[in-house]
């Protein structure tokens, strides 16, 4: 995997990184191709979610670029409880009761 392709994987458009930020870029290039994707990932977690929100790269039209805020996203719902629902109860063994050897002082 070489960086562009790990850009866009992290959703980042590497064309507009590149051209928003080229020392930046070409400093992470670097220092990408000298160790694993997933060390790279968890050195720089909070520089890269700033660099997603920056330069968000557009996939298949659900993301309008000008707002950078996600459109048309379907929330799963959350069925309520049926009424009458018991919550079942889980009864806490109790703790056996060891007890110490006596010390002679």
């Amino acid at each position: 995997m070489d960086f562009i392709e790990y850009l866009k994987s992290k959703k980042i458009d590497p064309v507009l990184y590149k051209a928003g930020d080229e020392v930046q870029f070409t400093k992470f290039q670097e220092e990408f191709a000298q160790m694993h994707p997933n060390s790279f990932t968890s050195q720089k977690l909070f520089l890269i979610n700033n660099l997603r929100r920056k330069y968000l790269l557009e996939v298949s039209g659900d993301l309008i670029e000008s707002d950078n805020k996600p459109k048309n996203i379907k929330r799963p719902m959350v069925k309520p409880k049926a009424p009458g629902a018991v919550k079942p109860v889980i009864k806490k063994q109790a703790k056996p009761v060891i007890k110490r050897p006596k010390t002679e002082d």
